[in-house]
């Protein structure tokens, strides 16, 4: 099943898409029709999490691209949930910053509260899938010597665009970034150093997953920047295809603006 947030009428909820042109409400207490037109409502960012869980360096090939050892336990970082964007929404390059780049990531959406959960049940704990853009300052990681100023601007986790439900085997997955129709990043989740149930597993002996959170398992090698007018497009075989544009931040000191 493919999920989507969206409103209409003056009401948010989830939906199913039921085909191509339409979709239902999933919550049965809405006085809504069976199948509402998508030309009818309004995509909104699919989750409204307590938390972004990120996974650096998870991939053998963007550990060789960066020059990097292999970890040995996952590397850990969080985004704001005011980073999340939809599909079609612009990611905003933020004016103190000289580079911008985009991560094409599979990004795993819980499904209930979990914590101290074993690899062998960790699965049953996601409810579905997306595709992510974990968008990073580069300029600004590499001055900070720390990653939260320069993974948390407003804009910089696009997802989307739907939770997909049904995914086979989240280690065996295409995963691709293209930049105005230019392949820039290809890669397979099954490079990943640690497996989505790894990830799930060692997530919940640090903190309690809730419903609704989101994890971003990592990137394959290829990273690289875009600039005001770039189209970004991650694709991943099975889940889906996330399109965004860069926009350039414009004038934030008020005094600038007058």
């Amino acid at each position: 099943m493919r999920i989507i947030r969206v409103r209409h009428q003056e009401r948010s909820f989830y939906a199913a898409i039921t085909s191509p042109d339409t979709v239902r409400c999933l919550n049965l207490e809405e006085d809504l029709p069976d199948d509402i037109p998508l030309a009818e409502v309004e995509l909104l960012p699919l989750v409204r999490p307590s938390k972004v869980v990120c996974v650096g360096l998870n991939y053998h090939d963007h550990a060789r691209e960066m020059g990097l050892p292999i970890p040995d336990e996952p590397v850990l970082f969080l985004k704001p949930p005011t980073s999340i964007i939809g599909p079609g929404d612009a990611i905003v390059s933020p004016a103190c910053s000289n580079r911008v780049d985009y991560e094409a990531e599979l990004a795993l959406v819980i499904g209930h509260s979990v914590r101290f959960v074993s690899e062998a049940e960790a699965l049953r704990c996601v409810f579905g899938y997306a595709c992510a853009n974990d968008v990073t300052a580069r300029d600004l990681q590499k001055k900070d010597g720390q990653w939260t100023r320069a993974k948390s601007f407003d804009t910089f986790c696009p997802v989307g665009p739907w939770i997909e439900t049904q995914v086979q085997d989240p280690q065996a997955l295409p995963i691709r970034a293209v930049v105005n129709g230019e392949v820039r990043q290809q890669g397979n989740t099954a490079d990943m150093i640690f497996p989505v149930a790894k990830l799930v597993s060692f997530i919940s002996r640090v903190m309690t997953l809730l419903p609704g959170d989101v994890i971003l398992t990592g990137t394959p090698a290829g990273i690289g920047p875009v600039m005001d007018g770039d189209e970004v497009t991650i694709e991943i075989d099975q889940v889906g295809l996330l399109t965004n544009h860069v926009v350039s931040e414009g004038p934030t000191d008020p005094a600038a603006v007058q």
